[in-house]
């Protein structure tokens, strides 16, 4: 029964990762949002609890292991278990490769990347032990394609959507399921951008919920059926 069920969502309080615990929290689905800025957090807990659901917001930042060691131990010790991981945390960049700030972009690396292995480090070892689980790393068509204008993004893409097939083969065989999402243009904070814009004037962007309905999607699938992947973009979005 979903009610029996928790997920856990970085990068919870703004755009796919709001709406995936919107989506999740009308089914049932405990909800624990984390996030950088407790704000918005507390925002979504609040429109959750007002329809009725359960959940709870745990600021914290994922290029912080110990942070992230911290709030799996929490969930585990409020709600008891956590069946489902959704690593949504990101940040962009829009440089050339020539002008870009390196400071910025180790900082995007670091959550990008390490914010993803970080939160499934701390996270894998309980879902085994469970025997059971679900992780959904949210990453972007840039993760299949390269362009020039968001060099450093498409890379830590790059690197996310590697890094979600090979938790595929280690963990599937222990019963824990992996889903990939690499969406195109979506109406986030994240694309509000020079780049996005741009793309706007041709493209009607995926909306937030669009994609947590895909997330959806794949966590209530039958336990013996993984979804390995979900490409989906606007229409009219080529790239």
């Amino acid at each position: 029964m979903n009610e029996n069920r928790v997920a856990l969502i970085t990068g919870g309080g703004t755009g796919i990762g709001a709406a995936t615990a919107q989506e999740l929290a009308a089914i049932g689905v405990k909800i624990v949002v984390v996030g950088r800025r407790p704000g918005p957090l507390e925002d979504v807990v609040a429109r959750i609890e007002g329809r009725g659901g359960q959940a709870m917001a745990l600021p914290a930042d994922v290029v912080s292991y110990e942070a992230m060691e911290e709030v799996v131990g929490r969930t585990v010790e409020s709600y008891g278990r956590i069946d489902l991981l959704v690593a949504n945390a990101a940040v962009h960049d829009v440089s050339s490769i020539d002008a870009g700030d390196p400071a910025w972009w180790s900082e995007l690396i670091q959550i990008n990347v390490m914010g993803v292995l970080n939160v499934v480090r701390a996270v894998l070892p309980h879902m085994y032990r469970q025997g059971a689980g679900h992780v959904v790393v949210v990453s972007s068509v840039s993760g299949r394609v390269t362009y020039v204008g968001e060099t450093a993004y498409v890379s830590s893409k790059h690197a996310t959507t590697a890094f979600a097939d090979c938790l595929r083969q280690e963990a599937s065989p222990r019963g824990i399921r992996v889903t990939l999402l690499a969406p195109g243009l979506v109406d986030t904070p994240l694309a509000d951008n020079p780049y996005a814009a741009e793309l706007k004037k041709t493209v009607q962007p995926l909306r937030p919920s669009d994609c947590a309905r895909a997330i959806r999607f794949a966590f209530e699938q039958p336990p013996n059926v993984g979804i390995n992947e979900i490409v989906m973009r606007p229409v009219k979005q080529v790239l």
